[in-house]
């Protein structure tokens, strides 16, 4: 199996990620947009939506990303930088692009907007088992 069939796979056996309300926006080998609209629960103490929240979503969209390529693709290193502040009932929308797999390693950028706002932009480096997914 690959491709776009992957990600609804893995949103399905992913309570976390339903939780967030995180939907596929769009999907292809290589390719997630994922969506989602931040709830009240997720904000911090002063009352901005929690750091951990857009990373979330930027990790489930390269972690679908990286797996659309038919093997199981874990990360390995990642991390965020928070540029705007984010508020209760603001849509956010993560892309992230795999577009070479050349090797066991896989390192990507993941943009998280508001609207065509820049609000946070994720690193990450994914590791590709051998391990196919399956049907």
């Amino acid at each position: 199996m690959q491709g776009e069939k992957i990600p609804h796979k893995m949103l399905s056996l992913d309570p976390f990620s339903q939780w967030l309300g995180i939907e596929i926006l769009e999907c292809e080998i290589g390719r997630c947009r994922l969506g989602m609209t931040v709830k009240k629960q997720m904000l911090n103490s002063m009352g901005k939506v929690h750091g951990g929240i857009s990373y979330a979503l930027a990790d489930t969209a390269f972690g679908f990303a990286a797996n659309t390529h038919g093997k199981y693709a874990v990360s390995i290193e990642t991390s965020i930088n928070h540029i705007e502040a984010l508020d209760e009932g603001d849509y956010l929308i993560a892309e992230s692009v795999i577009e070479k797999v050349k090797n066991k390693l896989g390192f990507n950028v993941v943009e998280v907007k508001r609207g065509d706002e820049l609000v946070a932009l994720f690193k990450g480096v994914v590791y590709r088992t051998q391990k196919d997914w399956e049907e």
